[in-house]
């Protein structure tokens, strides 16, 4: 994976959370701009994916994504909006740290 891979993986994964948190805020108080802004980011956001899976295939590119949202929103929903995740909710993201230590691991050659 290149480093061009990262750094529009962390395009994404910043368009994400900010529509992730857009819409937690949207629960909090109804806004219809918050949920435009919501669907606006989600849309840039999948339209990066696709460049992503380009470079490494589906697989890959939606897998690190799903993992990295998971465990940055559990962060951002602890940081801004006080939620707590239980013990095997704290378990699961920590698995998902190592899966995506896995997936991203340099492979050996031959």
């Amino acid at each position: 994976m290149s480093s061009a891979f990262f750094t529009w993986l962390g395009a994404a994964m910043v368009i994400f959370l900010s529509a992730s948190t857009a819409l937690r805020a949207y629960v909090s108080m109804p806004k219809p701009a918050l949920l435009i802004g919501a669907l606006v980011l989600y849309t840039l956001g999948n339209l990066i994916m696709v460049r992503l899976m380009r470079e490494t295939g589906m697989a890959v590119a939606i897998s690190i994504s799903a993992v990295l949202q998971l465990v940055l929103a559990a962060g951002v929903g602890i940081a801004l909006f006080g939620e707590r995740p239980g013990m095997l909710q704290s378990a699961g993201l920590i698995l998902g740290v190592v899966a995506v230590a896995l997936i991203v691991w340099p492979a050996r050659p031959g």
